[in-house]
């Protein structure tokens, strides 16, 4: 499948990498994307998706694969495109979820969540909360970061999210400690 037209791409620890996904070999290293684990992740941003890696790989086992899907209006694929292949195999034993203002891919994880199609821990964060400080709107720095209405708003997706029941830190700085907690 397509991963997304505006994506750094994915990795697979141990086995590939598609784009600059992990970055520089150094952050490779420091991130022990040369081994497994077991959390398995999908974000819109490849920036972020880079600072996943460190995050859950000292939290945690480590990575087990990791898709950044690009933040454009019409991705290649969604959030639950990945979360359920993840969800499916049995090597994964924890999701995470890096949102971000705009869209609403993330209320069908939530109804996925909801019905008990993904059954796996998922921890989730929707990047864009300090956009409802602005008087006016703000688009961030992705062509679909940019909230078009109260239903697409950082705040009312990690709301959905929380109530779905995922694994919902306080803010992205605690998505660390959540993800260790689990």
């Amino acid at each position: 499948g397509l991963i997304g037209p505006a994506t750094v791409g994915g990795i697979k620890p141990g086995s590939f990498r598609i784009g600059n996904t992990g970055g520089m070999l150094d952050n490779i290293i420091m991130s022990k994307l040369y081994r497994p684990g077991s959390v398995a992740y999908v974000s819109k941003s490849g920036g972020m998706s880079n600072e996943l890696n460190n995050i859950i790989a000292r939290n945690s086992d480590g990575v087990y694969e990791g898709v950044a899907i690009g933040g454009d209006r019409y991705p290649g694929s969604l959030f639950l495109d990945h979360l359920l292949r993840y969800n499916d195999n049995p090597e994964v034993k924890m999701l995470v979820l890096l949102g971000e203002v705009g869209g609403i891919d993330e209320y069908a994880v939530a109804e996925a969540l909801k019905s008990g199609r993904i059954n796996k821990p998922l921890v989730s964060w929707v990047m864009g909360t300090c956009a409802s400080i602005f008087p006016y709107e703000v688009q961030f720095g992705h062509a679909g970061a940019m909230a078009r209405g109260n239903l697409e708003t950082a705040a009312a997706k990690n709301a959905a999210l929380l109530e779905a029941g995922a694994h919902v830190p306080s803010s992205f700085d605690a998505i660390g400690l959540k993800i260790y907690e689990i």
